[in-house]
């Protein structure tokens, strides 16, 4: 229609039968206007760091807001008979507007004008995005309507309270990390080093003897879980055709190698194994199995003799065998530092969050899961290339519900390290220099533009300093932490 004054038209439209959500979006961040009379506002803590504000905007305020509503009026308002911006009898302006109109309007301007007062105290606590009214509009119109005064309940996630228990124990922490003994440097070397050894050699077939350690095998298998019953007897998901490198034994089932060792082409054999409590599949944990394998083919290695003549076969450029060795421990323990510090970290992450108690707001819950989400879905997206519909499903309202329910530990224990780490940050006086703020900002913004990607900038300078704020806080937690490392 026109009618209405162009800074309350959209959202007068837009709350007629819901709560005005939309005025708390952005009154929160306006001016605030000098008011005729003080507010009431009283404050009520709820569950999940969430306050509400009880707001009675007395009937003076409300009436220089409607004077307010009808100057507006007033200047774009084209009634016939006047000329633009000149004076028109109220009764005849709201008559031409509509009183339900100008009744809206006002509403609207109450609200714009007074929510900033009503946030006064908990302004710089509240989380962006979280403060909303939560009275309906319907309500509003009829409490304004039969009183001249006007009533509503505003809510507000705010910055949750974190409570350390013990009280400073991240200052003590003990910390024990397990690493994979897979990537100790030594270890890992050597194995490297007998992997390109091996693939520069070539497999013969074996045609006078059964199998070795060293072989590789071609076997099929199968197997069923042993039970007296036999209606209760269920097939083991196993691989039916299997190449199998017997050097790599030890990371497999415990007894399957020795339990087929001597085993020819064409030969069959049955025996019994039992899982490990410490197997990877949970549901095969301490299960009792009679396994069935079929030997199909059987080779052996001829390996080239250990000089400096291959070096250059198992890494181009190196001339000594010694070489060889020194360069791929030189990369396994680059690897293996990378991954005790990373273990470190986790395990000091891990700990922290189990040592601070803090009432999660709804609002940073489901931003963190989002956020979550978003990332794993760009991760799908990029390995299996996904078409429309299937990425139009798993954005779904559904979708992002589900993942935010089935990793809603995950997700809590995620922020409950991040708040830990912001708390340690300011509490300790901890800083980055504002070179390295600029640098990294920088680095991030140029790999956005590499990969033509839109991005915020001062979002993603509060990222970066994110980052370099929780850099900081495991620095300073390794150098106060007792930490023992050990390999499993």
């Amino acid at each position: 229609m026109g009618l209405l004054p162009s800074d309350f038209a959209s959202s007068s439209s837009s709350s007629s039968s819901s709560s005005s959500s939309s005025v708390a979006a952005s009154s929160t961040e306006e001016k605030m206007d000098r008011l005729p009379a003080e507010l009431n506002v009283t404050e009520t803590q709820e569950p999940n760091s969430r306050v509400r504000l009880q707001v009675e905007v007395p009937p003076v305020v409300c009436e220089d807001c409607y004077k307010r509503v009808i100057s507006e009026f007033t200047k774009q308002a084209k009634v016939p008979g006047f000329r633009p911006g000149k004076p028109v009898p109220e009764s005849i302006l709201v008559g031409y507007v509509g009183r339900k109109n100008v009744q809206k309007a006002t509403i609207e301007s109450i609200l714009r004008r007074t929510l900033p007062h009503a946030m006064t105290s908990v302004t710089r606590k509240a989380l962006p995005d979280s403060v909303r009214i939560v009275t309906k509009f319907s309500e509003l119109e009829k409490t304004y309507s039969s009183q001249g005064s006007l009533r509503y309940d505003v809510l507000a996630d705010i910055v949750p309270e974190i409570k350390w228990v013990p009280d400073n124990g991240y200052k003590n922490l003990k910390i024990v990390v397990e690493i994979d003994s897979d990537i100790d440097a030594q270890k890992a070397s050597e194995q490297e080093f007998k992997r390109r050894h091996k693939s520069i050699g070539a497999l013969k077939v074996v045609a006078d003897r059964g199998l070795q350690v060293g072989d590789v095998v071609v076997i099929d298998i199968s197997a069923t879980t042993i039970d007296q019953d036999e209606s209760k007897i269920k097939n083991i998901p196993s691989a039916e055709r299997f190449n199998f490198d017997t050097e790599d034994g030890y990371r497999i089932l415990p007894g399957f190698l020795d339990s087929i060792i001597g085993i020819r082409p064409g030969e069959t054999k049955s025996f019994p194994l039992v899982f490990p409590e410490t197997w990877n599949q949970e549901n095969l944990r301490g299960v009792h199995a009679q396994f069935t394998v079929e030997c199909k083919e059987l080779f052996y290695r001829d390996l080239p003799e250990l000089d400096d003549s291959i070096a250059d076969k198992l890494i181009p450029g190196c001339t000594t065998v010694q070489q060889v060795r020194d360069l791929l421990l030189q990369r396994c323990q680059e690897v293996e530092q990378s991954a005790r510090e990373q273990a470190t970290d986790n395990a000091i992450l891990d700990q922290i969050s189990k040592m601070v108690e803090v009432d999660i707001p709804q609002s940073l819950f489901e931003e963190q899961g989002r956020q979550l989400y978003g990332a794993s879905l760009l991760e799908i997206q990029a390995k299996m290339n996904l078409n429309d519909q299937q990425l139009a499903s798993l954005s779904s309202q559904k979708a992002v519900n589900e993942y935010l329910e089935h990793q809603k530990d995950n997700i809590r224990n995620l922020i409950k390290q991040n708040l830990a780490v912001g708390d340690i940050y300011r509490r300790e006086n901890l800083q980055f220099s504002t070179e390295d703020l600029v640098k990294e900002v920088e680095n991030s913004i140029t790999e956005f533009k590499r990969q033509n990607q839109e991005y915020d900038e001062e979002r993603v300078k509060d990222q970066v300093q994110e980052i370099l704020e929780g850099a900081k806080v495991l620095e300073w937690l390794r150098e106060h932490a007792e930490i023992q490392l050990g390999y499993s």
